[in-house]
C-alpha cells in the first residue's frame, strides 16, 4: 500500500509541476502537442483540442511538449504564431517559471492544510539541561513545561526557540512542574551547537532540550495563510542551502537520495497518517520547484538563461552551443540519477 501512495504521490507532484507550464502555455497562446505524466514508449493516450495527454511507461517525470520546442533537438523550430519559439522571451520566461511557481503554490496548499487539520509540534516541555548553562543555574530541570516568556504565552517549542534566539537581556520566564507554577530569571548566552548540516554554529541559547512529546497545534483559516506562508519559505531556504552545503562538500554526496529514497520514505511518511504525509509531499513539491530552477541546461532554470541571454543581447543563442549544452546537462541529470539510485541501494544493502 505504502509503494502505491508513494507512486501516486509522485505521479501528483510531476503533474503539478507540469499543469504549471501547460496553464501558462496555453495563456499565452502557445499550442501544448503533449502532455504527459512520465517518460519514454507512451502507453495510454487521448487526445482533447489537438492536445494528446499521455501516460509514459517510465513514471519518474514526465513533460509538456510545446509546438517549436523539444528538448531533444534544440534547433527544430517552428514560426507559426501558436509557436513557442515566436513568442516574446518574457512570456516563455513565464511559461518556464509556471512549473516551478505551480510547486511552491501546491506546497503552501498543502501547509495550509496542515495547519486546518493541526500541524504537529514540540510540546515546550524540557526533555534535557545542559549542566553549568543558563538553564541549569536558574534551576531549570527535566520535565518543566514553559508556559510563557516575557508575558507572551508559549505554545510550541519552536516559538521558544525563536524568542531565546532572538532576545537581549534577560527572560522572564513561567514554569509549570508537577503542576506547580514558578517565575524564573534566565540569561541566555552565546553558545555553540550543531546545525542540521552538522557544522559548529554559535547562537543566544539557554542549554535546553525539547522532551520530544508531540502536541497538534490548530490554526484558523486566516492564520493558517502565515503558517502556511512562513512554512513554505523555510523549506525553500533549506532546500537551497542544502544544495549550497552540498556543492561546497558540507554536506557528503553520500547523503544524497533518489527516486528509491523518496518512495521509502513517502512510504513511511503515509503509514504515520495524512499530516506527515502532507508535510513530506509539501517538502518534495518545494524541492522540486527549487532545483528545476537551478541554471542547467535542460532543466528550467538552463532554459530562462538562454532567454535572458536573447533578452540582453536581443538576438538568440548559437543553436549549436544551445543544443550542446543541453546535451552535456542531460548527461549531468542522468549521472545524477544513476549515483543516487546507487546511493540508495548503498543506503539499504548496509541497513
Amino acid at each position: 500500500m505504502g509503494m502505491i501512495v508513494s507512486l501516486l504521490v509522485l505521479s501528483f507532484l510531476i503533474f503539478f509541476h507540469e499543469l504549471g507550464h501547460f496553464l501558462f502555455a496555453r495563456l499565452f497562446g502557445v499550442h501544448v502537442e503533449r502532455f504527459s505524466i512520465g517518460f519514454g514508449k507512451v502507453i495510454a493516450s487521448k487526445t482533447v483540442d489537438g492536445t494528446e495527454y499521455a501516460l509514459s511507461a517510465v513514471p519518474l517525470g514526465g513533460y509538456v511538449k510545446m509546438k517549436g520546442q523539444d528538448d531533444t533537438d534544440p534547433t527544430k523550430v517552428s514560426h507559426d504564431p501558436d509557436s513557442y519559439n515566436v513568442k516574446p522571451p518574457w512570456q516563455r520566461i513565464l511559461i518556464l517559471l509556471g512549473g516551478p511557481l505551480f510547486n511552491f503554490l501546491l506546497a503552501f496548499f498543502l501547509y495550509y492544510a496542515i495547519a486546518l487539520m493541526g500541524a504537529n509540534a514540540y510540546k515546550p516541555v524540557i526533555g534535557m539541561v545542559q549542566e553549568n548553562s543558563p538553564a541549569d543555574l536558574a534551576g531549570l530541570q527535566k520535565g518543566d513545561r514553559i508556559i510563557a516568556i516575557n508575558d507572551e504565552k508559549i505554545r510550541i517549542w519552536d516559538q521558544l526557540s525563536d524568542i531565546i534566539s532572538h532576545s537581549s537581556g534577560s527572560l522572564q520566564m513561567l514554569v509549570e512542574h508537577n503542576g506547580t507554577l514558578r517565575s524564573v530569571v534566565v540569561s541566555p548566552r552565546i553558545l555553540e551547537a550543531k546545525n542540521i548540516f552538522g557544522e559548529t554554529v554559535k547562537r543566544r541559547m539557554v542549554g535546553i532540550g525539547p522532551s520530544g512529546d508531540i502536541v497538534k497545534v490548530k490554526y484558523d483559516p486566516v492564520h493558517a495563510f502565515a503558517y502556511a506562508w512562513k512554512k513554505t519559505v523555510e523549506a525553500s531556504m533549506m532546500i537551497v542551502i542544502s544544495v549550497e552545503k552540498l556543492i561546497e562538500g558540507v554536506v557528503p554526496a553520500k547523503e544524497m537520495g533518489g527516486v528509491i529514497a523518496i518512495v521509502q520514505v513517502t512510504a513511511d511518511a503515509a503509514q504515520h497518517g495524512v499530516v506527515a504525509l502532507f508535510a513530506l509531499t509539501a517538502l518534495i513539491s518545494v524541492n522540486l520547484g527549487v532545483l528545476n530552477l537551478l541554471p542547467i541546461p535542460a532543466l528550467d532554470g538552463g532554459h530562462i538563461i538562454f532567454t535572458l541571454y536573447e533578452m540582453i543581447f536581443r538576438r538568440p543563442p548559437n543553436e549549436e552551443i544551445v543544443y550542446r549544452l543541453t546535451l552535456v546537462g542531460w548527461g549531468l541529470l542522468l549521472s545524477l540519477m544513476v549515483f543516487t539510485i546507487y546511493n540508495d541501494i548503498a543506503r539499504i544493502t548496509h541497513g
